[in-house]
């Protein structure tokens, strides 16, 4: 039988993306991602939880998510949940739980320093997980 690890989160950034490159020159990015849920509970007192998501993206979208991203930003992300395991500066080993973005688009202003919208940012609000090109919207499809 087949399997899902499909993640769709909205929210927003907790620091500005940290993008760096391995040595074949690939970007990577990285940033922490703030989601919050509220509800109002049995005494009606309004409730908030807000989880903290390790976001990883690759190629074109990191360079772009480097570039128009910054603390505070809401941003849409699609990918797949992963797990792994690295050994910390004293040797012990930790383990880590990221999502790995395969789509990634800008949302509302949110304090980044980059363009509010995808239309201002020349159409680079949004991009697949090929390589990072644009995805179209709506207006580009020509039916």
């Amino acid at each position: 039988m087949a399997s899902v690890n499909k993640v769709i989160l909205v929210g927003n950034l907790g620091k500005d993306p940290e993008v760096r490159f391995t040595p074949s020159g690939r970007a990577v990015a990285k940033f922490p991602l703030a989601t919050t849920d509220s509800w109002t509970d049995q005494e009606n007192s309004r409730q908030e939880r807000t989880e903290w998501h390790n976001v990883v993206v690759w190629g074109k979208q990191a360079e772009s998510c480097g570039q128009y991203l910054a603390k505070g930003r809401q941003v849409y992300v699609e990918g797949a949940i992963r797990s792994r395991s690295y050994d910390d500066k004293e040797g012990n080993k930790r383990y880590i739980t990221e999502v790995v973005a395969q789509r990634i688009q800008f949302l509302g202003g949110g304090g980044g320093r980059g363009a509010s919208t995808a239309a201002e940012s020349g159409g680079m609000g949004s991009f697949d997980e090929f390589g990072g090109a644009p995805v179209p919207s709506e207006d580009d499809v020509p039916f």
